[in-house]
């Protein structure tokens, strides 16, 4: 049976998982990217809930970014970490979903890290 890149991926992102898991004291920043675009979300494991998103799809960053490119990634890190912060959050694991930890995947980490989330 031969894997195309997105079963790969996901496959990679499941045995992640398996360590990763967000609490209500340190919830998961979980990444997901699209070819277009790129979301970020704040999720406690415990209760299900999406406590903060962003993404390039916002409507106030769909004006300032064009899809989801470097920049965009930052902007989308920085916007998730002020309405994380904002809900009194500031430790996350992070959970890069599958894709390598380089390109937009660290430039959104970078932004969120800069705006004041500790990994």
């Amino acid at each position: 049976m031969k894997l195309n890149k997105k079963d790969m991926r996901q496959r990679r992102h499941a045995r992640s998982r398996f360590y990763l898991s967000g609490t209500a004291q340190k919830p998961r920043l979980a990444v997901f990217r699209s070819l277009k675009h790129i979301y970020a979300q704040i999720i406690d494991d415990e209760t299900g809930e999406t406590i903060a998103m962003a993404s390039s799809l916002d409507k106030e960053l769909r004006s300032s970014i064009k899809g989801g490119n470097k920049e965009g990634a930052k902007q989308v890190g920085q916007k998730v970490a002020e309405r994380a912060i904002e809900k009194g959050i500031t430790c996350v694991v992070f959970d890069k979903g599958g894709f390598k930890y380089h390109g937009r995947v660290r430039e959104l980490a970078e932004g969120a890290r800069s705006a004041g989330l500790k990994f």
